[in-house]
């Protein structure tokens, strides 16, 4: 098992013990592969759901330019709600996962067919 795929394991089991939620294992994958190098670095991989700079790179960088959203309030109060559905107390809150999570709040898998 290489690296990459030992991490989406590792992703769909976050989903399912933090979230309750089974991943569709193909759009984890394609959200990981859409990650980038950023997945084997241990600062990049996280996501700080309290640092407000981080929050805007999320929305910014993901939201807005991945997903091609227009900035407004609705994209803070999903990444909010993201932020509390994976668990204020959980500090480690793997980006792929919360760009998983962002993906499917919007209906935005067909970005990653």
């Amino acid at each position: 098992m290489s690296k990459r795929e030992e991490l989406i394991a590792k992703y769909a089991e976050d989903l399912k013990d933090k979230i309750g939620e089974t991943a569709d294992m193909d759009l984890l994958t394609k959200v990981t592969v859409g990650c980038g190098p950023s997945i084997y670095n241990k600062d990049a991989s996280t996501v700080s759901g309290s640092d407000p700079k981080e929050l805007e790179t999320v929305k910014n960088n993901f939201l807005i330019k991945k997903l091609g959203l227009e900035d407004s309030d609705k994209l803070d109060e999903a990444i909010a709600s993201v932020m509390d559905k994976y668990g204020k107390s959980n500090r480690n809150k793997y980006r792929a996962v919360v760009y998983y999570l962002l993906t499917k709040h919007f209906s935005k898998e067909a970005i990653y067919n």
